[in-house]
Order: C-alpha cells, then structure tokens, then sequence
C-alpha cells in the first residue's frame, strides 16, 4: 500500500472511531464532533508507538483544506445573520456575549504570563476551554505564520484535547450555580419570557383598519403618515364589497377598510392615525385576488429592488411579506432580492402567475449546489489571507491565513447575495454536509498529529497543569458574565444559558439549556442571536493573542 493510500485508510480509521465516541452520552451530554480529536489522538498513540509512517504532505494538505472549508462554511451560514445581530435588537446580549471571549481572552493572558505557559501551548489550551475548532485551526494558523516548528504546533493540538472536556462541562456547571444562586423558578422565568419578549422575534403581525380620520378622506395611500414613515405593506383594501390590491396612487375614502402587515407597534400607531381596528372578513376566499407565495430563484433579478420590478404597476400585485432564512421581513420599495428569498403576493391568479415567471419559482433550485461561487469565495478567501501586513516594531508580516481570510470573504459574500448569475446561496443540508466533512478532516489530522506525545505529556507532563489552565479560562468569564447579565442586565434565566451557550458556540450546551424548559424559545432564540458574532470573534481572537503575546 503506498502512502498516500495508507494514510488516507487511517484518516478513515479516525473519523470513523471519533464520530462514534463523539455520540456517547453521559446524562446527556457529549463530546460531538470532537470525539473527532480524541479518536485521533487514540489512534495516532498507536501508530507512533508501531512506527507506522504516514505522508505528511498529505496529512498536512488535508488538514489545511479541512480547515478552509469548514471556516468558509461557517461563513456562508452565518453571514446574513452576523449583520443582523449587530442592530440594536440584539445589541445587549450580543455585548454580554463578546464580553466572554475579551474576559477569556484577558485570563489566557493572565495565565500565560503568571506561569509562564508557552505560547503555542496557552492558545491550545484557550481553544479547547471555548470548545470552539476553529479557534484551534486560526491558532495554530497563526503560529505557522509567525515561524511556530511543526513539534510547537502539536502541543497547541494537545492542550486543546487537554482542556476541552471542562470545556463542555464548565458551561453546564455555569447554568446550575446560577439556577442555585439566584433561585430561579424555570416555569416562572419561561412564563415572564413570554409576556416582556415572547412577541418580539414572532413572525409579522396584521390589522384590519377601517378609515375613520376625516383628514384622510381622498388623499393617496403614499401620502398618509402612517403608512410610509412605519414599515407597513397595505397589501389590501376593500370599499364596499370589493376586494382591491392598493397601489401607490391609489385614493382612499372614510370607512375603506385596509388590511395592514408589519410590526406590532407600528401597526398600533398607524391604527391611532387612519381609525379603528374592525372584526371584518378582508380574505381573498370568494374573489378573484389570490394570496401565494413565491421563491426568489431566477438569476436574473437578484440584487434587483422590488421596486425595479414595477410589479404594483405592471401586474396588479403587492407583495406583503418577504422570508429570508426564515426570519419574515417587511418589504420595501428598497428591498433587495436574493436567492431563495420567499415572496407573499397578493393579486389576481393570472398576475401572480405571471410574476412567478419573473421570479423563478422554481423549488427543486433550492436543493441544488451552484459550485462555481464555492470555489471562487474559497479562492477569494485564500488569497485575503495570504495578504502580509506589516505593523512597526513586529518580527514578521502579519496574515489572516487560512482562517481568517475564507470566513470574513465568506461573510462579505453571504451578504451581497449574489453577483450576476453567480449566488452563494447554499442549501442547507449542503452547506452542513460540506462543513462536518471539513472539520472532521481537520480534527482527525490534529489528533493524529497529537497522539504521539499526548499520554506521557498527560501522566508525565504539565497536562494537568494545563487542564488546570483550562478550567480557569472556561469557569470565569462564563461565571462572571453570567451574574453581571443577571443583576445588573435583568435578563432572563433561559435567555442568560442560551446566550452562554452561545458565546461557546456549544451545541450540547444549547440542548441542555432548552431541556430546561422544553416549551419556551427563550434559550435557542438568545443562542441564535449571538451565534454569528461570536463565531467571528471566536476565529479572530486566537490571531490577535499571538501577535500579541508573541510581541510581548
């Protein structure tokens, strides 16, 4: 069996043996994906004591290109939601969040200077107490940059094996001391969730209004206050027993009634201005307008406005609602399209029809993969990273490398959408499918790479210093930021674990956290919000530690 090809096999031999330790569960918990590691250092234990000899330019090729796609992945995913967590809705949790990774951060260079670890070593160890891969991947990245041998590299693999259990299990240890110390009542903090915020992350709300302001009696739908300085869509309006779809210059008269979607409280201040809610039937059934829902597919109109599509004036249609990514949006005239975007029309069948020509329509798109942007944006990625950039007094240019320049060129293109024909849209299933495949491949090589040294490092070493190290870099941001949110942030219980949760991107620790209260959205939607930004901050983080330190 040549090299390459023995290689390969055991690759196969680890991901196999990770992905089953990975689904052991002790009261709940497991390791997950990075049973990965651990199968790797088992098997890489053994290989080093039989003197098996594996390629390394193979290893280290794969190890590298795991690394991108995973990253790239991320990016693609996250992307629109990164921009969107930083508005103002999610602004308070998502500084409670960051204030995790710079109190981590601070600690690790606390502990680094104290007992003096290495710098290979402390950033293992910081990576490993987050649970956090990527974190592993942009550290030993920059550590090569920097000039780090291959042997240094190894031992930022071990100290992240090393402290990764507390890592799981300090967040889970987080959530019961603040349950204890605080004496929560899940059932009472799942109930007031529901009142203070449960309205707030809901899909889009509507109103049947009747007009009953004199004032407003002949003036056009574009020109009343409420309707154009709130994000409102009047997707119907009926006079009499007609059914019409309003346009822009449509007039309105007393006691039209107008079928209002968009924000709770914006609907409530337009309903003061126009006049009173009424119990009345504004419903399609029994009229020629229908109401249907469309997806975003054609090549042609995306990054288009809904306004360049004209599609009041040509088609008789509005559209009322946007879907992207499953949060519902209320769409403008300066709404931009993009891919697998999901319209609610409203207008006669033959218009809608017509429009859906425009717009695609067409489903089985959605589950496919465009390949060429995949391989543009990770071209594009590479190549940011590979940019040096020199700062005064540093003993070497500075990269993004492999880490850092895939996922931000990731996360510009998730953006934009798409340019041209060109869309980096990617199914959902594809994008998971393409991102455990390049961690599992990233983590397999890592463990091989540790197994060697790590059981006499453990036994005969500083490893359980280093888990020492670790407990530390996990217990006080999380238990520190944890009491800060809940005394001086008044936030909610299940809000508090979910946006820990999240501030470790930590799955298991997400699903123990909505074990709390199987019914209530509070956990998983804090987790969502913070998730993107964290994930940035979680890659970038290990970077600016060692150009830091390594200053230093």
């Amino acid at each position: 069996m040549s090299d390459i090809a023995l290689s390969i096999s055991i690759l196969a031999l680890v991901a196999v043996l990770g992905l089953w330790i990975g689904n052991w569960r002790i009261y709940g918990v497991g390791l997950g994906i990075g049973g990965v590691l651990f199968g790797g250092i088992f098997v890489g234990h053994f290989t080093g004591t039989w003197g098996i000899d594996l390629d390394s330019n193979t290893l280290h090729f794969i190890q590298e290109f795991g690394l991108i796609l995973f990253v790239y992945t991320i990016g693609i995913q996250v992307g629109p939601g990164f921009f969107a967590s930083l508005r103002s809705s999610g602004l308070k949790l998502n500084g409670f969040a960051a204030l995790v990774v710079l109190l981590g951060c601070i600690v690790t260079i606390a502990l680094h200077h104290l007992f003096d670890v290495p710098l290979p070593v402390i950033l293992g160890v910081f990576s490993g107490a987050v649970t956090n891969t990527p974190s592993l991947g942009a550290g030993q990245q920059i550590l090569s940059e920097l000039g780090a041998q291959e042997g240094m590299l190894d031992l930022t693999g071990m100290g992240y094996a090393v402290a990764y259990p507390f890592g799981i299990c300090g967040i889970l240890l987080t959530m019961w001391i603040l349950r204890l110390a605080f004496r929560v009542n899940v059932d009472k903090e799942a109930d007031e969730f529901e009142i203070h915020n449960g309205h707030k992350k809901e899909s889009l709300h509507t109103i049947n209004v009747a007009v009953k302001n004199p004032n407003l009696n002949g003036l056009k739908l574009k020109d009343v206050p409420a309707l154009t300085e709130g994000d409102i869509v009047c997707s119907r309006l009926k006079r009499e027993d007609h059914l019409y779809v309003p346009k822009q210059d449509t007039h309105i008269e007393t006691n039209d009634l107008l079928h209002l979607v968009g924000d709770k409280a914006a609907l409530e201040k337009a309903r003061l201005v126009i006049g009173e809610e009424v119990d009345a039937s504004l419903s399609t059934r029994g009229t020629e307008l229908r109401v249907q829902r469309l997806v975003v597919t054609n090549e042609i109109v995306l990054g288009k406005k809904i306004r360049d599509l004209d599609l009041k004036e040509k088609y008789d249609v509005v559209v009322s609602r946007l879907n992207r990514a499953g949060v519902e949006l209320v769409p403008t005239s300066q709404s931009t399209l993009q891919f697998g975007d999901i319209l609610n029309l409203v207008g006669r069948q033959d218009a809608i029809e017509a429009v859906s020509g425009i717009v695609g329509n067409a489903h089985q798109k959605l589950q496919q993969v465009q390949m060429l942007p995949v391989f543009v944006g990770i071209g594009l990625g590479v190549l940011l990273g590979s940019i040096p950039f020199y700062l005064p007094g540093f003993p070497a240019a500075i990269k993004l490398g492999l880490a850092g320049g895939p996922l931000i060129v990731a996360l510009i293109l998730a953006r934009i959408g798409s340019i041209g024909k060109m869309y980096w849209f990617m199914p959902p299933s594809a994008n998971l499918a393409l991102r455990e495949i390049g961690i599992v491949l990233f983590l397999a090589v890592v463990g091989l790479k540790s197994g060697g040294g790590f059981i006499d490092t453990l036994v005969n070493g500083d490893g359980l210093s280093w888990m020492g190290y670790g407990i530390v870099i996990t217990a006080v941001p999380l238990i520190t930021v944890g009491f800060i949110a809940r005394i001086f942030g008044q936030l909610n219980y299940l809000t508090i674990c979910g946006m820990l949760a999240g501030s470790m991107t930590d799955p298991p620790a997400l699903a123990f956290a909505n074990g709390l209260h199987p019914t209530s959205g509070a956990s998983a939607l804090s987790y969502a919000t913070v998730y993107p930004l964290v994930m940035c901050l979680r890659i970038l983080s290990p970077q600016l530690l060692a150009i830091l330190l390594w200053a230093m």
